[in-house]
């Protein structure tokens, strides 16, 4: 059986393959150091075959101006879109650097092979925790069927509208800033009142030097009581990734 191919269709399949490396280079949970840039290269190859019927009439002619045109554009959407995945997905992080902040931990520092990058203690642990959480509530799949939607919202022949991904950067701030507090919130609070119980016993007894016994204290209890955020993390996972999937397709118009 001989499998033949038009210029059309290796245009879109070319075309589409850029739009998915560039998402793929900086989305959650696909870029980081733990998954080879090969494997990528070719999880976007595979991934184009599966909407390559619905772009194939919108392919570009095989030119070399229209290509390179085609193609830069590709690269600017598929890297914005991979930019807002990775800001909503930001908020486990920053919730992680919180706990750090208030426990005392925001001074150990350590380098993560993953994102090849210098992060907090916390901040690296609940970023694994919510990389192992997409995949093992399958909230991965989620977020590329959202994705791969952008190819009939913004087909290989339109255009991306500049105000709606302002829009959506705005929107991605902000449920980057409610999703990491209502991920820390509950050991954030218990940390103020074990704050507010050492300011009053400095107050009560002045010759305890209070401040030498908050750091191990205000340690001892993040370390006791993180198991608390726990909790809520399945379904803020699955929440974003539902928001995640929402925020870009609507960044086409969809």
């Amino acid at each position: 059986m001989n499998l033949q191919l038009g210029s059309a269709t290796l245009v879109a399949l070319l075309l589409c393959t850029v739009r998915i490396t560039a998402w793929l280079m900086i989305a959650p949970p696909f870029a980081t150091a733990g998954i080879p840039r090969s494997l990528r290269f070719m999880l976007a190859a595979v991934l184009s075959l599966s909407v390559l019927a619905s772009a194939t009439p919108h392919a570009p002619t095989a030119e070399i101006g229209p290509l390179a045109t085609s193609a830069t554009l590709q690269i600017v959407i598929g890297g914005a879109l991979g930019f807002l995945t990775r800001l909503l997905f930001s908020a486990v992080e920053a919730a992680g650097s919180l706990i750090d902040l208030f426990g005392g931990f925001s001074l150990a520092f350590a380098y993560d092979p993953l994102s090849a990058t210098s992060t907090s203690v916390f901040g690296k642990f609940y970023g694994m925790l919510a990389t192992t959480l997409l995949f093992a509530s399958s909230a991965h799949l989620v977020i590329l069927q959202g994705f791969l939607r952008t190819f009939s919202t913004m087909p290989l022949d339109g255009t991306i509208d500049v105000s709606h991904i302002g829009s959506a950067v705005m929107h991605g701030l902000t449920s980057m800033f409610i999703a990491a507090l209502q991920i820390a919130a509950p050991l954030i609070a218990v940390l103020f009142i074990a704050d507010l119980a050492l300011g009053v016993l400095s107050r009560i007894s002045p010759q305890l030097n209070v401040f030498q016994l908050s750091f191990p204290l205000k340690i001892m209890l993040t370390l006791g009581l993180v198991g608390l955020s726990f909790a809520l993390m399945p379904q803020i996972i699955t929440e974003m990734a539902n928001d995640v999937s929402l925020v870009v397709i609507s960044v086409g118009g969809g």
